[in-house]
């Protein structure tokens, strides 16, 4: 992690890099629902987590000089039933105002923070 992802508002996250820019793309590690604070958005709300994932993404992408525009794919990780999916995904949807680029919504046993419901990856590339 670099000052500018500190000051922008992501947690601190010891080992652990958000992102490298290359060129118009942007590899990005998964975005997990963290506060700035480092605590758990949302426990047991795929909904409140998913959106929590896309905020620190946006913080991210303006701190690489990158926009929303340039996500190019988007994979969602989400633990738990169909209801907490398609919740997850229904925040996801309205944060895109309902144009969300080509994404894939997976299940999984388990993510990597305890609490963590869901997790998004994402596709960076500069328009």
């Amino acid at each position: 992690m670099n000052e500018a992802e500190l000051n922008a508002g992501l947690p601190a996250t010891p080992q652990y890099r958000y992102a490298d820019r290359l060129d118009d793309r942007l590899f990005v590690a998964g975005q997990v629902p963290l506060d700035f604070h480092g605590h758990l958005v949302g426990p047991e709300d795929p909904s409140a987590q998913a959106l929590q994932c896309l905020r620190n993404l946006e913080r991210l992408l303006a701190v690489h000089g990158f926009q929303v525009a340039d996500i190019r794919q988007l994979v969602v990780y989400v633990v738990g039933n169909q209801a907490s999916l398609s919740a997850a995904w229904s925040a996801v949807a309205d944060w895109f105002g309902g144009r969300v680029p080509p994404a894939t919504l997976l299940g999984v046993a388990g993510l990597g923070y305890v609490g963590q419901l869901v997790e998004i990856d994402t596709t960076i590339i500069k328009a």
